[in-house]
């Protein structure tokens, strides 16, 4: 719907799928600001806690700062609806998507980029779309269109994917170690499946789209320039881009560029040159791949660069290990924690709980620059997520293995797919810390340079082939299939044929890179590490929940001061208890069996008189249970008064005697020897 709210921006466009609502608006400058040489685009997601009745949690009780969910559904717009803004568009342009209702079943997402196309194609911003979205499971051998949230934890597949009428543009996706054959299918299922939602917008936008602004003609000191560099700089472009490594390649073509700049003087020659520069490199670069099969370091296109994999390189980490593929590396550290380290996350659907962490930093350094060091960016929180979906598949469940996991990746050099490296690291790291991982995991980039009909698909691409080329293809997973599969494409689409070239590739680089990390660690190891702590699990009736937490929680937090152990209990009666020690988890589990024992009769027992009556002792024995020494039992000789033998505090030793009518314990003392804890009744015998 359209032309009732947000009716001063470019394009407003109301999406609904069920009870899920978004609000997409699009709005452009009419100039752009002098001197750019880029293509200012912001797609900015967000969620109202409102959408789904809810009141934000915390101490400011309104939305802050935009959650995981919303920077990475911010990412999966921006990325299919940025290739197709015309070349040369340089308008500041925002697309923002707002999530009104939620039915708690139809995820969002989808409906934000069907929306945000629709409101880009009304706008009349020069916008070569429309394009859809859909989401695909797959279950039983068969394709599901857009899986209720409900029914995503029964399906091997969670893929997300973007379009045109003629082609794939993006797809992002978590898989169970699927096949080729069947993540391909699922592309091409959810491309058909979505071309009524372009039909719609295409009819949408013949009622109501304004007229496409008009681009200024390309000048005729555009091509004078263009061709003046061509002649000038692309023999020495040529000879900058043969040497193999990176520092020293990028002085070269720095120096070229200079080059370059001279030879106009001229300021608004200049202005264009500069933005002329990059396609002179990415014909340099592309034309020599499509001629020779030769690319920048030497390599032909399938093959890997050299792999070095290390483990257990820092002695106190619960496991480590640094993944070299040629000139990119990341140093992966993986810690075990508690069931008290899970990341509570609180979304539109619900709080729910994380037990999985892999968080991914990219330094300046990596690339040889100095630079802000600061929170996480957009980049660093999608490339973290995407090696997460290709190890997330892999893990134990809770219940075999009842350990917090949390990776940290730190890209130490970068060159080329620092994710992909992530991926390997991850899996070394994890299986060098004990966890046992159902297959070892890697993950592999590929590329593509592609001019009219003639086209070269790439194995592990640099980052030169990745800024120059015109696909991003990351592939994921094991031996036996895929886990994680994300494609960006820079032009309009590719073709079917071209996707299963690139993923049969990418498989065999996928197979090449896990037989070189198996040089280091073939499989987890046996048990954790010594510096991780260990984890025992026992269970205990649901009604002695509350008497192992006390009252306000004074029982739990006395037997964690005292023996050093963390304790985390269910309410199914499942209780963990973790140390570092193994004396610290005993202790634990013993005072944790002491208290949801039942007294047996004829056992003795310490206790602690809690309360004096003229008829006897109340004594605290066995956790939180009493019972009753009656003034008979406190002394063989007769006793006149209950404080002439016991007070409030004392430590006595107790027999059970027996139960009352009502169920109470009844204790005897002077059948125990107070100070040995003999049983005097059995001596006497």
């Amino acid at each position: 719907e359209t032309g009732k709210v947000a009716r001063q921006a470019d394009g407003a466009v109301m999406a609904t799928m069920g009870e899920t609502t978004v609000l997409c608006t699009a709005v452009y400058a009419r100039q752009p600001k002098p001197g750019i040489d880029f293509f200012p685009l912001t797609v900015n997601y967000q969620e109202k806690t409102f959408a789904a009745g809810k009141i934000p949690g915390g101490f400011f009780k309104r939305e802050g700062r935009p959650t995981e969910k919303e920077v990475l559904t911010s990412r999966l717009i921006d990325r299919p609806i940025r290739p197709l803004f015309v070349k040369g568009f340089k308008n500041e342009t925002q697309v923002v998507c707002t999530v009104l209702s939620h039915d708690l079943e139809n995820d969002p997402d989808v409906v934000a980029m069907i929306g945000a196309s629709a409101a880009l194609t009304i706008s009349g911003v020069p916008f070569l779309g429309p394009i859809a979205a859909c989401r695909v499971g797959y279950k039983d051998g068969e394709y599901i269109l857009n899986p209720r949230q409900s029914d995503l934890p029964d399906s091997d597949l969670d893929l997300m994917l973007a379009g045109t009428q003629e082609g794939v543009l993006m797809v992002e996706s978590m898989a169970s170690e699927l096949s080729e054959e069947i993540m391909l299918g699922a592309v091409s299922f959810g491309h058909k499946a979505f071309q009524p939602v372009i039909d719609a917008i295409i009819d949408l936008a013949e009622d109501c789209a304004k007229e496409p602004m008009d681009l200024p003609a390309e000048s005729e000191d555009l091509g004078r320039v263009r061709d003046a560099l061509k002649a000038g700089i692309s023999a020495d472009m040529t000879k900058a881009y043969a040497e193999p490594n990176k520092t020293q390649r990028q002085q070269n073509v720095s120096v070229v560029r200079e080059k370059g700049m001279a030879l106009f003087e001229d300021a608004a020659d200049k202005d264009l040159a500069k933005g002329l520069m990059k396609g002179i490199e990415a014909d340099v670069v592309r034309g020599a791949i499509l001629k020779t099969g030769q690319r920048i370091d030497g390599r032909d296109t399938k093959t890997v660069r050299p792999i070095v994999s290390e483990v257990g390189i820092l002695p106190r980490a619960h496991g480590s290990a640094l993944f070299t593929r040629g000139e990119t590396q990341a140093l992966a550290v993986a810690t075990l924690g508690t069931g008290q380290d899970e990341q509570i996350i609180d979304a539109l659907e619900g709080e729910y709980r994380e037990n999985f962490m892999l968080h991914y930093n990219f330094p300046p350094y990596s690339v040889g620059e100095a630079g802000r060091m600061g929170s996480p960016g957009r980049r660093e929180i999608g490339h973290g997520k995407l090696a997460w979906r290709a190890v997330r598949p892999l893990l134990p469940s809770k219940e075999a293995f009842p350990y917090t996991i949390r990776v940290v990746s730190e890209v130490t050099e970068s060159n080329g797919s620092s994710s992909m490296a992530t991926v390997c690291g991850t899996s070394l790291s994890l299986m060098d810390a004990g966890v046992p991982l159902s297959s070892p995991v890697a993950g592999i980039a590929m590329g593509l340079i592609k001019e009219g009909d003639d086209y070269a698909v790439l194995s592990d691409i640099l980052g030169d082939e990745d800024h120059l080329g015109d696909m991003d293809f990351k592939v994921a997973g094991t031996e036996n299939g895929i886990t994680s599969l994300q494609m960006d494409i820079k032009i309009t689409s590719i073709t079917e044929e071209i996707m299963k070239i690139a993923l049969d590739q990418a498989k065999d680089g996928r197979v090449h890179i896990l037989g070189e990390m198996s040089k280091a660690l073939t499989s987890s190891r046996e048990g954790v590490s010594e510096n991780a702590p260990r984890i025992t699990t026992i269970s205990v009736p649901t009604d002695k929940i509350r008497e192992i937490i006390g009252p306000g929680g004074k029982m739990i937090r006395e037997i964690c001061e005292t023996t050093g152990a963390k304790i985390d209990i269910d309410d199914d009666g499942t209780v963990k208890v973790a140390a570092v020690d193994t004396a610290s988890t005993e202790a634990a589990l013993e005072r944790i069996r002491y208290i949801v024992a039942e007294p047996e009769v004829g056992v003795i027992y310490n206790g602690k008189v809690v309360k004096t009556v003229d008829f006897g002792a109340f004594v605290n024995f066995l956790g939180a249970k009493d019972g009753l020494v009656h003034i008979s039992e406190l002394k063989s000789e007769r006793v006149g008064k209950t404080t002439d033998v016991v007070n409030v505090g004392d430590e006595v030793k107790v027999k059970v005697l027996g139960f009352d009518d009502r169920g109470k314990v009844k204790l005897s003392m002077k059948v125990v020897d107070q100070e040995t804890g003999a049983d005097l009744s059995e001596a006497e015998a």
